[in-house]
């Protein structure tokens, strides 16, 4: 009961504070001391940046999750060589082991 009260105030302020940053920059665009136009012409820069920061960020994560998807198939591919030998180790042993004691059942 108090996580619920607890994560529905905590939405509430979330909300009230983007509420307050929308309303804001309303009035800020609306109230600026600059035409109409200069607004729109630095807004549309403002917005051409972001886009291209946008996209220079996403080219950044597919990069770097390709880099992580290639570590990480080669840590797999490591794991699994290591694990080949110990598998082929494990049934020489096991295999001599049979041997050894074929050999001893034959000597009685």
């Amino acid at each position: 009961m108090a996580d619920e009260e607890r994560s529905t105030g905590t939405s509430g302020v979330v909300l009230s504070f983007l509420l307050g940053a929308l309303s804001g920059a309303a009035l800020a665009i609306l109230f600026a001391p600059r035409s109409g136009r200069e607004t729109r012409e630095m807004l549309g820069e403002r917005l051409r940046e972001t886009a291209d920061r946008s996209r220079r960020l996403g080219e950044k994560a597919v990069e770097r999750s390709r880099e992580a998807a290639a570590d990480a198939t080669g840590y797999l591919e490591r794991q699994r060589e290591a694990l080949e030998k110990r598998r082929d180790r494990l049934s020489a042993a096991v295999e001599a082991g049979r041997q050894a004691y074929r050999d001893e059942k034959e000597k009685m």
